[in-house]
């Protein structure tokens, strides 16, 4: 079992969260916007997010993964629950919990422009920029991290520690 050590508290997550629903609201004004969350790891982003635009939205959800229940991307992008609504017309917003490699994010963007959404941008609460291994386009951006193995608010080690309302590096024991 991994030792979890604080790297962003909860209250320093909850402040950039605001700063960033503050941001989209005024990007987005006088438009509603829809959120595309990326399950599972952005829920507990995604709604927090959504509780602090001040606009319009609306919400669906895509299952879409690389990792299964590993430490390392796979680099193998499979899509296990798609969107419910079409995007046609829509100011999209995808909501990531992180963005590691770009590979994930690189895959899915081209598929979501070819359903022909108004505008499609992206956002994540955490972002390893060490790790990019594709150049992805970013718009909102909660923290930059280091290259470590971060657990809670949301992201998880084989389903656990998403619960965490901090972000924490888990750390193997020694």
């Amino acid at each position: 079992m991994p030792k979890i050590r604080e790297l962003i508290s909860e209250e320093k997550v909850n402040a950039r969260i605001a700063e960033m629903g503050a941001k989209i609201s005024e990007d987005y004004k006088g438009k509603e916007i829809h959120l595309i969350a990326i399950l599972k790891g952005s829920v507990f982003f995604a709604c927090e997010l959504a509780k602090r635009i001040t606009i319009p939205v609306t919400l669906d959800f895509m299952s879409v993964s690389s990792y299964g229940n590993s430490r390392e991307s796979s680099g193998i992008v499979k899509i296990s629950k798609d969107l419910d609504e079409p995007i046609a017309g829509k100011e999209v917003l995808v909501v990531e919990d992180i963005i590691d490699s770009g590979k994930t994010l690189n895959h899915l963007k081209p598929m979501l422009l070819s359903r022909g959404p108004a505008s499609l941008k992206l956002c994540t609460l955490l972002s390893k920029p060490d790790r990019r291994e594709v150049d992805v386009d970013v718009e909102y951006i909660g923290f930059d991290i280091p290259d470590e193995f971060v657990v809670g608010y949301g992201l998880d080690i084989a389903q656990k520690y998403r619960n965490l309302p901090y972000v924490g590096i888990a750390e193997d024991d020694e």
